[in-house]
């Protein structure tokens, strides 16, 4: 296994694992709903990407099956649903590549040892016990990373299904610059907030998505992690960037969403196509929002005989201290 390919693999589960633990809820569209107890068959949940930003990545994705609506969700439960053995293809339009299933099984202890270090630093817990199988399809000899202005299509033939997907990767559009501030309100001293400014193009609408890291810390996506120019379409525009903070991490109030001050911060500032967008904002809607007193929300996702996500990012990153 070659050094881009852990590479590229230790990005992707970064990115991941959040689709697969709410794949059981990929359905729709953006209304309310109330869940059935089902015993139809599982369906094929995809979460695969390609990027452009630097050299760029190559075309991977992770198979799983969805799970009833009420059944429980477990690490142990999650090696059994991968998907196995399918035939996965991606096309720009000009070339066709074949991507190839790479599991836990097929690294070294070695390689082992370093993904369990990072999937332990999404927040997962003590894994050292729990055998994991996670299996990722990807282009292993890299003949396609993500290009500006390409469309991707994907293609795949799993169990006498075939899923198909599209994705277009748009121009960047880069912050105009980042900055930190005290925050309003009473919090404490040393945190800060982060704040950017954008020159919107007024072409077109564009679509947005970050991440955040601190220090030695992954890049992890913040709730409400995408955003749209619908109010600020050709404009110039100062918001905040939150802190992401891991799913299991327990929350401050008087501190989330904040840097401390002297952090070593890297922002991931990303464009997305408009069924990218639509997937993350119900996703997270949906999580944001449920609970006793809340009603489901479906999410859209833009795999045609599937659920789920194929979405291209055009990325750029940016490294920066939290001073005023």
């Amino acid at each position: 296994m070659n050094q881009i390919t852990i590479s590229v693999l230790k990005e992707y589960i970064k990115l991941s694992f959040v689709a697969i633990l709410f794949a059981n809820i990929f359905t729709g569209c953006e209304e309310a709903f109330i869940p059935e107890i089902s015993t139809d068959p599982s369906e094929i949940v995809v979460e695969g990407y390609i990027e452009a930003g630097g050299e760029g990545t190559p075309p991977y994705l992770i198979l799983t099956r969805s799970l009833p609506f009420f059944a429980e969700i477990n690490l142990n439960k999650l090696d059994s649903l991968y998907v196995h053995d399918a035939y996965v293809t991606v096309s720009d339009g000009d070339k066709t590549v074949t991507l190839t299933e790479v599991c836990w099984n097929d690294f070294s202890p070695e390689e082992q040892e370093l993904l369990k270090q990072i999937l332990g630093d999404l927040g997962l817990g003590n894994i050292e016990n729990i055998p994991l199988s996670f299996c990722v399809y990807i282009d292993l000899d890299f003949e396609m990373t993500g290009e500006v202005g390409k469309t991707y299509d994907l293609k795949i033939e799993v169990d006498d299904k075939t899923l198909t997907a599209s994705t277009y990767i748009p121009q960047p559009v880069p912050l105009d610059y980042i900055k930190f501030q005290k925050p309003a309100g009473n919090v404490a001293d040393t945190l800060l907030e982060m704040r950017a400014f954008i020159e919107d193009p007024v072409d077109d609408l564009n679509f947005y998505r970050y991440f955040t890291a601190v220090n030695s810390e992954a890049l992890m996506a913040p709730f409400g992690s995408v955003i749209d120019d619908q109010l600020f379409n050709g404009q110039a525009f100062e918001f905040p960037l939150s802190k992401a903070h891991s799913p299991n991490e327990e929350i401050d109030s008087g501190k989330y969403g904040y840097y401390t001050r002297g952090d070593s911060v890297t922002l991931k500032w990303s464009s997305i196509d408009q069924d990218h967008f639509d997937f993350w904002n119900t996703l997270e809607f949906n999580r944001i929002n449920q609970g006793p007193f809340s009603s489901y929300t479906k999410v859209d996702f833009n795999i045609n005989g599937g659920i789920g996500i194929w979405g291209g990012y055009s990325s750029i990153i940016y490294e920066v201290l939290a001073i005023e």
